[in-house]
């Protein structure tokens, strides 16, 4: 993968659909041109799931049935997740979490993204080192997974149900298998040749991949399951498997060992927010890199959105021009808060965006120059939404990385690991996005709520590395300015700017659109489709009472949204 251009490597590309009913918001594969008026978003008046996988949202879905709440279902999801989505999340991998606790009306971060193995060399990730690229993308690349202990975190604080009980549904679907799909067969085919032995034999068949319609079961993960929900976090954390994967790294020379895993923490933090037009859009701070989605939205308030028209050539010329600045933010700002802290206060700032905005030209694109550090991002991950009966919330984002991670599947587990630490910046050494042993490791994901008269009226996300942040604000927008029901605003086509200066175009906007941004300086990129986006929407009654939940999955994807 690393051979191919960035831009490329960036994209998830997926099929694009029509709405299966009322009650389910589902894609099975058709390309579509336009949104039409079929774009009905799912029904519930008890709470609301969209994932990326079917299963996962019959998941959540079983534990809201069961009297379980969101925190609840969320565990049982990305748990599921890890399962019917193994190449993109699970007990190897981390993440970025926004929760809003209806009890406390309080919306918090938990970053599960972990610390950087305190004995990474960062050399081994620079030339003259020998076989740095390769060291960037296998063993030496693993950084502590903190998946497991942030769904211990959840539970603990929030849930209802017994621990045991959210594993049911992923055990028994690692257990007695399910059909794979065309996505998972390309992308199993794809990496299939750098598996190590254990993930082949789990995935192939006489040394050929599985593919499309095969029955995919992971009795070894089934087990790591059955011993997590058994022994909590533990188990991975100080644990047997965490024994295990400290066994696996010193066989392949990687970095990860127990006292790493041992040390880790579920950190919960404060999100930061704006307004946005009467609404407060409020994502992961610092450690999180989600600061630049608001400084997008930021830009964009400074425009009659509305009257500029949605995707039409203004609009798009304006909002390619503010998404490359607030790259440049990230690019330049991104860092741990308690080391080397973004200057929000400024970037966040009614006083910024003004002197940004009056620097954009309405009729010409500018060149982007970047500033001298560049960070990278993971490129494939899931993200899924679920709310429940009394208003609470889950927002979350995780990853193993790459597809399958470092592509190593430990001995006996089922668990892929991560290759986190290929996305930090290796050049210069010692800059801040290096990697720094025992230094957090930073995230592009971005999960968002929107908050509407004081209660959360919406909550989305998506994955697609660096796109993800840029996705976002274009969906906020869809709802805010152009009012969109949660599944026209997801289904709806976008842009994302992609290094080193190209605007990547969905093929769904009109070439005439297209054309027209040529001729204003933008290098254009036409792609099938931008991220695979989940979001939800509550109503409420005159006491404040959640009465009516929307949700979808996005048309890119796979992912079924379905109300209780």
């Amino acid at each position: 993968m690393s051979g191919k251009p960035l831009f490329i490597s960036l994209i998830v590309l997926f099929a694009f659909t029509s709405l299966k009913s009322s009650q389910e918001a589902r894609s099975p594969g058709r390309e579509a041109q336009n949104l039409g008026e079929n774009l009905n978003p799912a029904v519930g008046t008890n709470g609301m799931v969209s994932t990326a996988h079917p299963l996962a949202t019959k998941a959540g879905l079983d534990i809201l049935k069961a009297g379980g709440n969101a925190f609840d279902a969320a565990v049982a999801i990305a748990s599921t997740l890890n399962v019917v989505e193994p190449m993109n999340s699970g007990i190897g991998g981390y993440g970025t979490i926004l929760v809003y606790d209806a009890e406390r009306g309080k919306a918090r971060f938990l970053d599960s993204s972990g610390k950087i193995p305190i004995n990474v060399n960062s050399d081994v990730f620079r030339p003259p080192t020998p076989n740095y690229k390769e060291n960037r993308r296998g063993a030496k690349a693993v950084s502590t997974p903190g998946n497991v202990n942030a769904w211990w975190a959840i539970s603990s604080e929030y849930g209802k149900l017994k621990w045991p009980k959210l594993f049911k549904s992923a055990i028994k679907a690692a257990e007695q298998g399910f059909e794979i799909n065309e996505r998972i067969a390309r992308t199993i085919k794809y990496a299939f040749s750098e598996f190590n032995a254990h993930g082949q034999k789990v995935y192939g068949k006489e040394g050929v991949p599985l593919g499309k319609g095969d029955i995919l079961v992971q009795k070894d993960l089934a087990q790591s399951l059955r011993l997590i929900a058994e022994q909590g976090a533990r188990a991975v954390y100080g644990g047997k498997l965490g024994k295990i994967i400290d066994r696996t790294m010193k066989e392949s020379g990687g970095f990860l060992a127990l006292d790493d895993l041992v040390a880790d923490r579920a950190e919960w933090w404060e999100p930061i927010s704006i307004n946005y037009r009467g609404y407060k859009v409020a994502t992961a701070s610092p450690p999180s890199t989600a600061f630049p989605s608001l400084i997008r939205l930021g830009l964009m308030s400074r425009f009659d959105n509305a009257r500029l028209g949605h995707n039409t050539v203004d609009y798009l010329h304006c909002f390619a021009e503010a998404t490359k600045h607030a790259f440049w933010c990230r690019l330049a700002h991104a860092g741990d808060p308690e080391i080397n802290p973004p200057p929000l206060e400024k970037l966040l700032s009614e006083e910024y965006w003004k002197e940004v905005v009056g620097k954009i030209d309405p009729k010409k694109a500018k060149p982007f120059s970047p500033p001298k550090v560049v960070v990278k991002q993971e490129k494939n991950t899931t993200h899924f939404v679920v709310a429940d009966r009394w208003g609470n919330i889950v927002s979350a984002t995780q990853t193993l990385g790459n597809a399958f991670g470092c592509r190593i599947m430990v001995e006996r587990t089922g668990i892929w690991l991560n290759n986190s630490l290929a996305y930090c910046t290796f050049e210069p050494k010692g800059n801040p996005m290096d990697a720094h042993a025992g230094h957090r490791k930073l995230s592009g994901d971005c999960p968002t709520i929107v908050f509407k008269e004081g209660k959360p009226w919406a909550a989305l996300g998506t994955p697609g590395g660096h796109t993800i942040g840029q996705t976002v604000p274009q969906m906020v927008m869809n709802m805010v300015d152009f009012k969109m029901n949660i599944h026209q605003a997801i289904a709806a086509p976008r842009i994302s700017f992609a290094e080193p200066d190209l605007i990547l175009v969905e093929n769904r906007i009109e070439a005439s659109i297209q054309n027209a941004l040529k001729e204003r300086g933008h290098h254009i990129r036409v792609v099938r489709g931008l991220g695979n986006a989940h979001g939800l929407t509550i109503e409420y009654d005159a006491e404040g009472k959640p009465v009516r939940f929307l949700g979808a999955a996005d048309i890119r994807g796979i992912g079924l949204a379905k109300g209780y």
